[in-house]
């Protein structure tokens, strides 16, 4: 990973990279939409496939040269298609909020509606936010969860519908913690004659090993992250109608980006293979009973769950009756070797930049091997940073987090990755 040649060229770099496979190594990462990529996944990221220029699609290019390039997106994409039974997609995409961005460009006009989750109820940014692109081009609409439960009542989001009448329904969430009914999303869509996307970005792993239900028969569009629980690479992609195809890629090529990162399109083309083993669907699996082992062990530590609980990869955890907020609570965790996010919960009293809320989840602790008794473990560490990490005025207890920390070097060891990767 840092080999000679860097260590020559660049020690500077080289330094940097080694501090960061360390980090990596010695801590735990909790944060639900982050993993740890494979090696056949980073070798194919880092290959010679950077060197060139391959705007357009495959046999339709505008740079020669293209032969091998041609090869690696189409068999990216039949890859994609056997694995998600998408009629089109497009694999070009360097992220998901682009992802987001072409699908948009390609079904609405400036100033359309769009309905969907609101930030502060668990939905993303690029869902119509005021404060992002999607909220200043089209006219964003919100529905949350309802008051009684935090989960999503389709009545309550048929009833905006019917008061709205977007042309747009997204079906997609950052920090919801239950199963998504796009089935019941799109019989409103359809109410309302307003076409369905869902964003899988969080859950697309789970969709593909048929651990949650999958929005590609009832959605017009399906745009996702490639890494998360799908374990890929950093960028995205779009699923849509085989009526959509041309439009979708219009968008992208050449509506919003000119030339692809082929060398991460191969690394999908890697991903998308390894998600078709055995293998693949048993750790989705296992990633869903780790986040409920998780769950049950903050619940008997006193936490309070957003839900209650969890169906998926993520948990919300309501830290109010605890005195801490959520960006103390993730500053100690990250002392301590946990590495987790703030984030708001429905109703949220604080800004998002302090919140009352962390967001843990399971995929890296999965990939990591760990299962259901290191989820208790790593439950009662958490509690422990939380309740006796500070002095309750915000200052760190070193000797409890130096306690913590070397707990979780050792759990570290016992589940190591990468474990041949030297600076």
């Amino acid at each position: 990973m840092i080999n000679r040649t860097l260590r020559q060229a660049d020690s500077e770099m080289a330094r940097i990279l080694a501090g960061e496979l360390e980090r990596q190594k010695t801590t735990l990462m909790l944060i639900p939409s982050e993993n740890y990529a494979s090696r056949a996944v980073m070798a194919a990221a880092g290959t010679i496939f950077t060197n060139k220029y391959a705007e357009g699609y495959p046999r339709r290019r505008y740079y020669h040269g293209c032969e091998y390039y041609d090869q690696l997106e189409q068999l990216a994409i039949d890859r994609a298609k056997e694995l998600f039974g998408a009629e089109h997609i497009n694999v070009q995409l360097h992220t998901g909020s682009q992802a987001n961005m072409a699908a948009y460009w390609a079904m609405l006009e400036p100033g359309d509606k769009l309905l969907a989750m609101s930030v502060a109820q668990g939905g993303h940014l690029t869902h119509g936010d005021k404060i992002n692109f999607s909220g200043v081009a089209y006219e964003g609409h919100f529905y949350g969860l309802d008051p009684d439960t935090d989960q999503l009542n389709y009545e309550m989001i048929a009833e905006q519908a019917r008061q709205v009448r977007p042309k747009l329904m997204i079906a997609g969430a950052s920090a919801y913690p239950r199963i998504i009914d796009f089935k019941r999303m799109k019989e409103i869509a359809d109410e309302v004659g307003a076409y369905l996307l869902a964003d899988i970005a969080h859950i697309v792993g789970l969709v593909a090993a048929e651990a949650h239900p999958d929005p590609v028969p009832y959605c017009d569009v399906v745009t996702s992250t490639t890494h998360k629980t799908l374990r890929g690479p950093r960028g995205a992609m779009i699923m849509c109608k085989e009526e959509w195809g041309d439009k979708i890629d219009r968008a992208v090529f050449p509506g919003i980006q000119a030339g692809p990162l082929m060398q991460i399109i191969a690394a999908k083309a890697v991903a998308f293979k390894e998600a078709q083993e055995f293998g693949f669907r048993e750790y989705q699996r296992q990633i869903i009973r780790n986040c409920q082992a998780l769950a049950a062990s903050l619940l008997e530590e006193g936490f309070t769950l957003v839900t209650g609980g969890t169906d998926n990869h993520l948990l919300l955890v309501d830290l109010r009756n605890k005195g801490v907020t959520g960006k103390l609570a993730a500053d100690l965790m990250e002392m301590a070797g946990m590495v987790v996010n703030k984030n708001l919960i429905p109703g949220d009293p604080l800004p998002s930049t302090e919140t009352s809320g962390i967001r843990p989840g399971t995929p890296g602790l999965t990939t990591r091997g760990m299962k259901e008794p290191q989820m208790h473990q790593i439950g009662k560490a958490i509690a422990r940073v939380v309740h006796d990490g500070h002095d309750g005025e915000g200052n760190p207890n070193e000797a409890v987090l130096a306690e913590v920390r070397a707990e979780v070097r050792e759990l570290c060891a016992m589940f190591p990755i990468y474990e041949d990767l030297e600076a």
